[in-house]
């Protein structure tokens, strides 16, 4: 019964810490560009000229 005691504070810690990070990651624009990343790994355009990789 005393785990209880312990166990519901550090969830309730924990729920909060969570939702914490998840209002800053909002407020921190991780969500602005939802489909700029999936066009970015589909986009065919050659690298840049510096970029350049080197087959060995």
């Amino acid at each position: 019964m005393t785990a209880l005691a312990w166990l519901i504070p550090s969830a309730l810690a924990l729920g909060a810490l969570g939702l914490i990070a998840f209002l800053w990651s909002l407020n921190a624009g991780q969500f602005d560009d939802l489909e700029g990343a999936s066009w970015r790994a589909i986009d065919d355009d050659a690298p840049a000229a510096g970029t350049a990789r080197k087959d060995a």
